[in-house]
């Protein structure tokens, strides 16, 4: 197997990438307190009504070992079909998009990682395993139903270190995975940097031709250099938390995702004006105290200065 050295810069300047807001999902995982059902139905709309283009809204995973996603069928149940439309869940088998599905979501996030070590501390079986169940959850999905192949531990293992781009390569190029959606290549860990995800979200937006999805943390504090990187590469979506809450129970060293303010100041999506920044900004403040979790938005120091009133994206 061939793989390219290096992406071609781009010769135009990318369109604008759609932002992903993952809070609670990947942003409950590690939370200490829960939020009520009614409590993220109610977020789900006030992100939709702000703008953001899409959401992921819970999980599939066993409750007993993420408990902050117990009700995600619940709040999928009291979401209209309008709504679900742009909702995603995560899942891991076939059975998950089964019972996701009869709950009425339709759009899924089938996940598995690129390191066998962590496939099995995070779903119990080796990435052969979920690469062949993974025809019989696009069937489970229906015809309207859509699934994402994401690929966790795209950069970095918890327990092998650095993942080979082969590696990556070899999922991406599987026909297994035919008839997904999207490609999700994620930092599980938040250890890439701009050029790991240049190259590696370049070779899926090479190889595939689908549109590709960019999961990054801030472990290291290139949260919003690696979005920016994986936006040059190709990818149309990335994903963010509010207060950058998150991160992996079973992956040991991962911190809170890129925050969804600052994806939204750093790459000015449409709807992403300074009217609609505060009021991102206030839902991380409060979502953060509701849940006694620091919020780690980079944005909050310049958002909230009352030094720079003059610039209109401080907070008034």
């Amino acid at each position: 197997m061939t793989i390219a050295a290096e992406t071609p810069t781009p010769t135009a300047e990318p369109a604008p990438a759609r932002i992903r807001d993952v809070t609670l999902r990947d942003g409950l995982q590690l939370t200490g307190k829960p939020l009520p059902t009614e409590r993220k139905v109610r977020l789900v709309r006030e992100l939709l009504a702000l703008g953001v283009e899409e959401l992921e809204i819970g999980s599939m995973a066993r409750p007993d070992l993420v408990p902050a996603v117990a009700d995600t069928l619940d709040v999928v149940a009291a979401l209209t079909t309008e709504e679900l439309e742009r909702c995603w869940i995560w899942v891991a088998t076939p059975r998950h998009v089964e019972r996701a599905r009869a709950a009425g979501a339709t759009r899924f996030q089938y996940c598995f990682s690129a390191s066998d070590s962590h496939n099995r501390a995070n779903i119990g079986r080796d990435t052969e395993a979920s690469l062949a169940a993974m025809p019989d959850a696009m069937a489970a999905a229906g015809d309207d139903g859509q699934v994402q192949l994401c690929i966790a531990t795209s950069f970095t293992c918890p327990f092998e270190g650095v993942v080979p781009i082969e590696r990556v390569a070899a999922i991406v190029d599987d026909p297994r995975t035919d008839g997904a959606s999207h490609v999700v290549i994620a930092d599980t860990l938040g250890q890439a940097h701009p050029a790991d995800v240049r190259e590696r979200v370049g070779l899926a937006a090479e190889r595939r031709g689908l549109p590709v999805v960019f999961h990054g943390h801030d472990t290291w504090g290139l949260g919003v250099a690696n979005a920016l990187a994986a936006v040059s590469a190709g990818a149309t979506t990335l994903d963010g938390a509010l207060g950058g809450l998150g991160g992996c129970p079973f992956a040991p060293g991962a911190s809170g995702n890129t925050a969804t303010e600052d994806l939204a100041f750093g790459l000015r999506p449409g709807w992403a004006t300074p009217e609609s920044f505060a009021e991102l900004v206030r839902l991380g403040q409060e979502l953060t105290s509701t849940l006694d979790e620091a919020d780690r938005a980079r944005v909050l120091g310049g958002a909230l200065s009352e030094q720079a009133r003059a610039f209109p994206w401080t907070l008034r």
